[in-house]
């Protein structure tokens, strides 16, 4: 795939007239994908898929498509051709763009990353015996995922990444769920064993007849995976500096009247781990690591070169919708196995679902506690918990009502597959709330 898609650059991008640049990105992806139901199989097969995309830019113009990959030289470029032919037309009929973000003469790199994944044809006599006597119903991907981009000023960008996911519910007699994801580069089977184990524990809990309680604010524990569902909230109108600038952001209130979140908070964008690129779909090329909270103060956004344009400040070459790409919550020094002990009396929420901000400016979120959602008295799980709607702001559970954070954390990846195989996710611990607003 590198070695065509950089043939097709380089021929394309030497046909350009020099009023004209081109900005080329490539995502690929080459996955096994297995569906299991009732803890069978019911669908495997393997996918090769990859689109390239083409943003023209003219006199200040700039027009879009995307193409399929066919992996066939001739036949790819000659597709690309032809797209470049029909929005030379295009672009002239489109207004002038103000902050045209053009491409830069930057750094070119390459990154391949190679995980240790089981082979794809032991992965059925490998996952099958561990399944055994529950429902399980998932679905596993694993493979290379492939990025690219090159410009008309010469750059060329390069990464793939091997990783796998293993994403799934565990569904009890009486119809309710227990959700969990494992992933990663490496498979440890070990750990996936002792992951599997806690899971089927909490299955057997929600057999259970679930306690209805009442609204209120309550001491809570959150899983990594639900910590993970609040983080990424910060990707709408949160860390977009864009979004500050106009008004939308949850965090206006940290950039204009100085308010923090609690001192034990710091999250970063950390592309160290190896399962996102550097670069964005224009090719610029980020820092390995951006500190957004240190220590509960806003210390960077998310900065795109289009809002640097438009506002006349320094861009960290986030992408164009200024969106986490690969967050990460550092640990704290609870030990996530004294957690329950630490929470003594309250709710132990394994995920959230239907997350929308209820009050944006606010930092205000609402949505539903999902799956493994248990009451907890003296530290031990008593009983699954009805469905409960929260509304709480980001100021009270990332800020004052903030107890403490746990010594470890957890790969919570992006499952999507709307669009293929998505890299990176969320690096998140538990996190301990001393008051956790629950409305119906």
């Amino acid at each position: 795939m590198k070695d065509t898609f950089f043939y097709i650059c380089d021929e394309v991008i030497n046909r350009l007239d020099k009023s004209e640049d081109l900005i080329i990105s490539f995502s690929g992806e080459s996955s096994q994908y297995i569906r299991f139901n009732n803890a069978k199989i019911r669908q495997t097969g393997c996918i090769d898929d990859a689109n390239i995309f083409l943003n023209f830019i003219k006199n200040n113009r700039s027009c879009k498509t995307s193409i399929s990959f066919q992996g066939k030289q001739s036949i790819d470029l000659n597709n690309v051709l032809n797209q470049i032919q029909k929005m030379r037309y295009e672009i002239d009929q489109l207004p002038k763009d103000p902050f045209i973000v053009k491409p830069g003469n930057y750094e070119s790199i390459s990154e391949i990353n190679k995980g240790k994944l089981i082979g794809r044809e032991n992965v059925v006599n490998t996952i099958l015996p561990l399944i055994q006597g529950v429902d399980f119903t998932g679905i596993w991907a694993s493979g290379p995922i492939y990025k690219g981009s090159a410009n008309s000023n010469g750059q060329k960008n390069w990464f793939e990444t091997e990783s796998f996911s293993l994403d799934y519910s565990l569904i009890t007699p009486n119809e309710k769920m227990v959700k969990g994801t494992f992933a990663g580069s490496e498979w440890n089977e070990e750990k996936f064993v002792k992951h599997f184990e806690e899971k089927k524990k909490q299955s057997f809990i929600m057999n259970q007849t679930s306690k209805n309680i009442s609204p209120g604010s309550y001491r809570t524990c959150l899983a990594p995976a639900a910590v993970a569902d609040l983080i990424s909230m910060f990707s709408w109108g949160g860390v977009s500096e864009a979004s500050i600038q106009q008004g939308s952001s949850a965090l206006c209130k940290m950039r204009n009247d100085d308010i923090s979140l609690s001192s034990k908070l710091n999250l970063s964008e950390d592309f160290r781990t190896g399962l996102v690129p550097r670069f964005n779909s224009a090719g610029e090329i980020t820092a390995d690591h951006i500190e957004l909270f240190s220590n509960g103060k806003l210390k960077n956004t998310l900065v795109s070169t289009r809002t640097a344009n438009e506002y006349k400040c320094n861009s960290n070459f986030a992408e164009e919708g200024e969106y986490l790409r690969t967050p990460k919550l550092s640990p704290g020094d609870l030990k996530e196995s004294e957690i329950l002990s630490h929470l003594d009396t309250g709710l132990y929420l394994s995920n959230l679902h239907y997350l929308n901000w209820s009050d944006r400016i606010g930092g205000r979120i609402t949505g539903m506690t999902r799956y493994a959602c248990f009451w907890v008295e003296k530290g031990e799980i008593v009983s699954p918990i009805d469905n409960m709607r929260f509304d709480d702001s980001i100021y009270n559970f990332f800020g004052d009502q903030l107890d403490g954070i746990t010594d470890s954390i957890d790969y919570i990846p992006d499952v999507g597959t709307y669009e293929g195989r998505q890299p990176g996710g969320i690096m998140a611990p538990s996190i301990l709330i001393d008051g956790f607003n629950l409305t119906l």
